[in-house]
């Protein structure tokens, strides 16, 4: 079988090596790759991959011994699929793993102007990535460049030392997953400082647009030391905290000027280098060499998945042996069975603050004890408590409320002492009790062998008793007016040694993190804690506990954030810290819708209820078995991925079908805020409004819950899906591109993803003057042999994304409240009569904007008059409609304003 001429690879891991098995795949089952969404669905469907494996060699059996890869392939057997393109850097994190060139006297520059066009997560809270730097050993340090947490920062010293060490730091601005930044330094601004900037750009080429700058006078000029070291493409830093490590992800080109503005002093670019180039020299002489387990590679993967189906087929003769194949992305694993997850406050108790003992107590009605998830720790003995009888803690699955009959006892397995310990648990008091009433109490090894917590009916107390029964200690605070009783709350309780002292201390924080607290410090011991062993009283009833924890660190943040679950936190805070706690690769765009409290649920259940609220979008990465996730911000404003020209041969294959229906037509939307308030978005206006034809098309309501932060926020996402649901424009649901006919276009395919923005130039005379501009949602892509290769793109409309900027010439203005022709026009005329039927007049001093008239776009250059009608000198026929209009045509804003969500 001759290679595809498309440069396709197929990879499968067999055993732990990736084998080459495009020879093996028939040709009569074109590969098939569908990913992403249709533009209807609501989330995205598990990437899928189908294609068919030639098996006469016994290859593809795994269930057969004589079979070479018996034992090797399986159930969920990696499999991925390239295609040759542009070259790149690719770099895995791995501190071996760097390009560098050696030490020149050209590197020893003044100023700073670095720049790098790279593909990578730029917000990632998990990496501190280096992307460019010479940087030595302490004495021999000049400068670094690093992405942290959503940051540039760029680190230099004055004389090599970690001493003498400054830094400059700037958040980035939403980023496409490939762009160009640039950092500079102007060591001496001539205003007795220095001047730091961060720019972007879509590619190294620019233009740049500038991110921050900061002009810093407070300490003087500054220098940037001569270090000898190489510079490197991600340094490794392992030194400094957190530490520094090499960049994840792909460089495509870097520049090192000899000045701000200047010449190139170093300037590798690996986008034309062959895969597996070990050395070269770039244009400004500098020798590169690629490191370790770095390399230069031309593959661009069209999908990594595992092989979920696998059947071996025959003909009747036995010749013709195959395996219709196909192969799944992660979410299908994800998606297969999960149970729930644990809440917030059950999984970072264990994993966090590592206590000897824990007791969750979210056990089901008709429980008898309180497990605990650590091993050798037995199960709470608990009298007199309703399991499950209080849903309302928002970190926690249901808790038990005491009866006028509690008690509760636990054994804490020994431990080696460490000087302090620290109980911890949460609680709703719901009202004061009437007399003194016992929360706590446990026994220890130390000075105070009983410690004892008491409510009172004004105050929280915490008393310390010897071995034979006297008081060593007591401390009070005053819990009235300071919310003890009312909200959930966590109850902290340590005890840490210093020299011949101890510092006991008694605190409740609420679940938004305000602590009240006070300390006593005696001559004692702590000793280690032995027992809880509690009677509470009949004034204890109705009281709810959970999450009783022991610790032999006084670890105070144990607790928090997941007592509240971690309510407030941000869409892509939430899907990156889900991902790590499981395990699974996940990158994110800045999201900053914030989120209600995370409850138990399974992984992906949680996932997409934040891509919900956010109205966001988690699909899989191509590249590797991981996930992505793109907020709704990202959607903004986007800079064109791809452009197609439909009078250009095979860049829009037919057919290209728009369809006039009313697949997403709703005009009347209620989102609710679970566990809160509900807000409702109606459209009574406009051509989509909820009134009856022909003024509007009748109501198309729907209602959706959203774990939101806030009862303010159900008001805004109504209002921003009502805007989504009547944007009035025809859909494309496919754009068909036949890669064959148009090989020019692989390269924007290659780089093309879910989210991007397309358009379609110059369409068909019989439909809407003007670009075509859509949303990729997902697409489908055949790769045949030999050359056959054709993407169908499932679209929706970009237009309801283009958002008001402030200071835009062409985004920050708001359409008229209502405004007509006073005068009917030839298609000719140069002046128009505008009248104002509603609302303030046109404005007079910000000319020109574009303003729609029966469907024909008119430049407007002059507007006078103070009063109605007003005079608009114009250009006609903008957009290529040549019409004349009837006095009261309607006269609007060709692209009014939007407010963002």
């Amino acid at each position: 079988m001759t290679a595809y001429s498309n440069g396709l690879l197929a990879e499968m891991l067999i055993g732990s090596t990736w084998t080459d098995i495009t020879t093996d795949l028939y040709a009569r089952a074109p590969l098939t790759i569908e990913r992403g969404r249709s533009d209807e669905a609501a989330r995205v469907d598990p990437a899928r991959a189908t294609f068919q494996l030639d098996n006469r060699a016994n290859k593809y059996s795994p269930r057969n011994p004589r079979s070479v890869n018996y034992g090797l392939i399986g159930r969920n057997t990696p499999v991925r699929f390239s295609v040759s393109g542009e070259s790149y850097l690719t770099l895995d994190g791995d501190p071996a793993n760097t390009a560098s060139t050696p030490d020149h006297a050209s590197l020893a520059v003044t100023d700073l102007d670095v720049r790098a066009e790279l593909t990578m997560d730029w917000y990632s809270t998990a990496l501190n990535q280096t992307i460019m730097g010479q940087w030595g050993a302490d004495g021999n340090r000049g400068w670094s460049w690093r992405i942290y947490n959503g940051l540039s920062t760029l680190n230099w010293t004055t004389a090599g030392t970690t001493a003498t060490q400054l830094f400059f730091s700037a958040a980035l601005p939403q980023l496409p997953r490939r762009a160009a930044l640039r950092m500079t330094l102007d060591v001496n601004n001539n205003a007795g400082g220095f001047t730091a900037a961060l720019y972007w750009a879509e590619s190294l080429a620019g233009p740049w647009t500038l991110v921050y700058t900061q002009a810093v006078t407070s300490v003087g000029t500054t220098s940037i030391f001569n270090s000898t070291a190489a510079l490197e493409i991600g340094p490794d830093q392992a030194d400094v905290n957190p530490p520094r490590r090499p960049l994840i992800g792909r460089v495509h080109r870097a520049e090192l000027l000899a000045s701000i503005g200047g010449a190139p002093v170093a300037s590798p670019d690996f986008r034309a280098r062959p895969a597996g180039t070990a050395s070269f020299a770039d244009a400004a002489g500098r020798t590169w060499t690629v490191n370790s387990g770095a390399r230069i590679s031309d593959r661009h993967y069209r999908l990594a998945a595992e092989v979920s189906y696998m059947p071996s087929r025959w003909d009747l003769s036995g010749q013709d042996v195959y395996v219709p194949t196909e192969a799944s992305g992660i979410l299908r694993r994800l998606g297969q069975g999960a149970k729930a997850l644990a809440s917030p406050l059950r999984r970072r108790i264990p994993s966090v603050g590592r206590p000897v003992a824990y007791w969750p107590m979210e056990e089901g009605r008709d429980a008898t004890q309180a497990y605990s998830p650590i091993p050798g720790v037995n199960p709470l003995i608990v009298h007199g408590v309703d399991f499950a009888a209080d849903d309302t803690m928002p970190g926690s699955g249901p808790l038990p409320k005491l009866t006028a009959a509690s008690s509760y006892a636990g054994t804490v397995p020994t431990y080696t002492p460490t000087g302090q310990w620290f109980v911890g648990a949460v609680y709703l008091w719901p009202t004061a009790p009437a007399s003194n009433t016992v929360l706590l109490d446990l026994t220890t090894t130390g000075s105070a062998r009983r410690i004892v917590v008491t409510v009172q009916p004004t105050s929280l107390l915490l008393e310390g008793f010897d071995g034979g029964g006297g008081l060593l200690f007591s401390v009070a605070v005053v819990t009235a007016g300071f919310n003890f009783h009312g909200p959930w709350n966590r109850l902290e309780l340590s005890a840490v040694e210093s020299g011949a002292n101890c510092t006991f201390r008694i605190a409740w924080v609420d679940v938004d993190g305000v602590p009240w607290e006070n300390t006593q410090v005696i001559a004692a011991t702590a000793g280690v804690v032995r027992a809880i062993t509690t009677t509470c009283g009949p004034l204890a009833a109705g009281v709810s506990l959970g999450h009783l924890g022991v610790f032999d660190v006084a670890d105070l943040d144990v607790y928090e954030f997941a007592d509240n679950g971690w309510r407030g936190e941000v869409a892509s805070a939430r899907v990156r810290r889900l991902a790590i706690e499981e395990g699974v690769p996940l990158t994110a765009t800045r999201a900053w819708t914030a989120l209600g409290p995370q409850r138990p649920g399974p992984l992906l259940t949680l996932l997409n209820e934040c891509a919900a609220a956010d109205l966001g979008v988690l699909y899989e990465d191509r590249d590797q078995l991981a996930l992505r996730y793109r907020g709704h911000e990202s959607y903004y404003n986007q800079a064109l991925a791809l452009t197609l020209d439909y009078t250009a041969h095979g860049e829009v294959a037919p057919p290209l079908e728009p369809v006039e229906d009313d697949q997403r037509i709703r005009n009347d939307r209620t989102v609710t805020r679970v566990g809160g308030s509900s807000a409702r978005a109606v459209d009574e206006t406009s051509l989509l409004s909820v009134q009856a034809p022909p003024a509007g098309v009748g109501t198309y309501d729907d209602s959706q819950t959203l774990n939101l932060a806030d009862d303010t926020q159900p008001e805004h996402v109504a209002g921003w899906l009502l805007h989504l649901g009547t944007w009035n424009e025809a859909r494309y649901p496919t754009v068909r591109i036949d890669l064959a006919a148009a090989p020019h276009l692989i390269p924007a395919i290659l780089a093309l993803d879910i989210g991007d923005r397309i358009q379609i130039i110059n369409p068909p005379a019989w439909l809407p003057p003007g670009p075509i501009d859509l949303i990729v949602e997902g697409y489908t892509e055949t790769i045949g042999h030999p050359t056959a290769w054709e993407v169908v793109l499932n679209c929706s409309p970009a237009g309801p994304w283009t958002v008001g900027v402030l200071d835009d010439t062409a985004r920050a203005r708001l359409d008229t409240a209502g405004s007509q022709l006073a005068v009917g026009v030839t298609s000719t005329a140069t002046t128009l009569s505008v009248a104002t039927t509603s609302g303030p007049l046109w404005s007079t001093v910000d000319e020109p904007y574009d303003v729609l008239i029966g469907g024909e776009r008119v430049t407007v250059t002059a507007m006078t008059g103070a009063s109605s009608p007003q005079s608009a000198v114009v250009v006609r026929s903008v957009n290529g409609v040549v019409k004349s209009h009837s006095s009261g045509a309607l006269v609007s804003l060709a692209q009014p304003m939007i407010l963002a969500l």
